[in-house]
């Protein structure tokens, strides 16, 4: 196999890093990279190199990653959902916790009054202020059933919850793993209407960007907790600070500090913490590496964001191209052409589009000549042609 060098953009976790085989190098520029690793950097400005085939985002967002600039140069950008999962549930329940009972008032009453030497006494009368409620037997509506989402709703089931979940789009792996007990949302509106607690957990489209405004407000039951720890654009700030103001939404919970949110009254803010534990940098670690490793050496495409998944296992041929191109008519029968005129038998060919983009990985019966591969490439709609193996 080819050796390659991967550019780590940010500092990567070394039980990830130490997964890639030998043959392949960490370098600390771009240049001749073949792959690059990254977490939060913003790679917007950045020029990429021909060399570079993949990036992997050790994290589920891609704000961060120009998703239709890397499609057009045939770099397929991957991210690692789930593998951080069950670090945000923690954070998330943690935040239903600060959700009815006031924690941080309390602990703050204390660090306050942490010279008076009455302390023990005072505080008995002083707790009377930051009595809060109980979950067990409360109503929560969890909008997103995706990996983060599904291990919510069972640990709100678990605490005694009744949970309502809400998600036009479930897939056939969360309603597995969904506990029975979880009553299906046919629309969100079911959600606003019943629910004391509401948690988001839906990725951050134009569909859903500022989901959580004035309307989702007036619809939902008065005092209603909100937690969002998903994305910072579902909620519309200016709404809900006056949601928040009026005594409509009783509390906040947000781990996205804005210049809005963190002067909002009712708001508790934490600091982006949700994928922020050990194991979750080395789960993510893990999964992208494998990834990037797994498209490197083989073709295979898993969470890709911008191409679509694709497996073709391990070569068994003589050779094998992968080829990224337009989902446009037509291209299937010029891509055959062209091997059929250079020649080569396809012995395995699978294909698969997503959207405007589609990748195609063939299986054929000798190496492709340069002349072959050139022709190849010309043809209309590519966007990259690679010698895998």
């Amino acid at each position: 196999m080819k050796d390659r060098d991967i550019f780590c953009l940010n500092n990567i976790s070394r039980v990830g890093t130490g997964r890639f085989r030998k043959g392949y190098t960490l370098v600390d520029k771009i240049d001749n990279a073949a792959g690059v690793l990254v977490r939060s950097a913003d790679m917007h400005d950045m020029a990429f190199p021909s060399s570079l085939r993949a990036i992997a985002r050790a994290g589920a967002g891609v704000n961060n990653i120009p998703l239709d600039l890397c499609a057009e140069q045939g770099i397929v950008v991957f991210n690692t959902p789930g593998a951080n999962a069950n670090a945000v549930k923690e954070l998330v329940l943690a935040g239903l916790m600060l959700a009815s009972r006031d924690i941080i008032g309390g602990a703050n009453w204390i660090r306050e009054n942490a010279s008076d030497p009455e302390i023990k006494k005072n505080a008995e009368k002083a707790k009377k202020n930051f009595s809060g409620i109980e979950v067990m037997g409360k109503t929560i509506g969890v909008i997103g059933l995706g990996a983060i989402g599904v291990l919510v709703a069972n640990a709100a089931v678990s605490l005694g919850m009744d949970v309502y979940g809400y998600d036009p789009y479930l897939s056939v792996n969360s309603a597995w793993n969904l506990s029975q007990k979880v009553h299906h949302a046919s629309v969100v509106d079911e959600i606003y209407r019943k629910c004391e607690f509401i948690t988001i957990h839906v990725p951050a489209m134009d569909s859903t960007k500022g989901m959580l405004n004035k309307e989702a407000f007036q619809r939902m039951r008065d005092g209603v907790k909100i937690l969002n720890f998903a994305r910072d654009v579902l909620v519309n700030d200016d709404d809900m600070n006056q949601a928040l103001s009026s005594g409509k939404v009783s509390v906040y919970i947000s781990d996205f500090p804005n210049p809005k949110s963190a002067n909002m009254p009712g708001a508790i803010v934490l600091p982006h913490l949700g994928a922020s534990t050990e194991e979750a940098e080395d789960n993510c670690a893990v999964m992208a590496v494998e990834e990037l490793q797994d498209y490197l050496d083989n073709g295979n495409i898993r969470n890709s964001v911008n191409f679509p998944d694709l497996d073709g296992g391990i070569c068994q041929s003589n050779g094998r191209i992968s080829i990224l191109h337009r989902n446009i008519p037509n291209m299937l029968r010029m891509i055959t052409v062209a091997l059929g005129d250079a020649n080569i038998n396809i012995e395995n060919m699978q294909n698969k589009s997503k959207g405007a983009y589609a990748y195609t990985l063939m299986d054929i019966d000798r190496h492709l000549t340069e002349e072959g591969f050139r022709n190849l490439q010309q043809v209309d709609g590519m966007l990259r042609v690679r010698k895998v193996k």
